[in-house]
């Protein structure tokens, strides 16, 4: 992070299905680095929520402005100097794409692992408006990252404390870096 003038911003998207444990992760990440935590379920419109909540996966027409919206959010954090980091499902290479046209540069962790294991996340996680029966949609949209993508994967069965030093460690970022670059 080293250069003329300011520090170039980083922007560290954690994706995974949902119950992976991305906001969790992110928030980690959030409070050790002091970059700046966003959930991208926050962006959702009304409509959307309501078809995720009414057991209907959103396609891709319903997708595209809420991650236009979320590169654009970074893209403002960017200009203005911050870093940021955002909990956000990022399944396919398209919506990746989309996201990077924010920000000059984002890196991606993606929290993969067995399909039990989120499951069982899902069914004891409560007041969230994803239900555990889009889990196999998630599953199915989810494409794994090209080999021309950076980007980090972790197993998902590790616990938080552990994912987020390994996705501090890995990406480079130390604890207290500020969201200012």
């Amino acid at each position: 992070m080293t250069g003329e003038g300011a520090s170039p911003t980083r922007h560290v998207v954690v994706m995974g299905v949902s119950g992976a444990g991305k906001t969790t992760v992110a928030r980690g990440i959030a409070a050790r680095t002091g970059l700046v935590f966003a959930e991208a379920d926050e962006f959702h419109t009304p409509a959307n929520v309501a078809r995720m909540r009414a057991g209907v996966p959103l396609d891709d027409a319903a997708r595209l402005p809420w991650l236009r919206e979320l590169a654009g959010w970074m893209a403002a954090r960017a200009a203005e100097g911050v870093s940021t980091v955002l909990a956000c499902s990022a399944l396919r290479r398209s919506y990746r794409d989309t996201l990077r046209q924010g920000p000059p540069s984002v890196e991606f962790v993606h929290l993969d692992g067995a399909a039990e294991v989120i499951r069982e996340r899902m069914a004891r996680r409560a007041g969230h408006f994803m239900p555990p029966s889009l889990l196999e949609s998630q599953l199915a949209t989810l494409e794994q990252h090209h080999p021309d993508e950076s980007v980090l994967v972790l197993d998902l069965s590790l616990t938080p404390d552990e994912l987020v030093s390994a996705a501090l460690d890995r990406l480079g970022l130390t604890s207290g870096v500020a969201a200012n670059g």
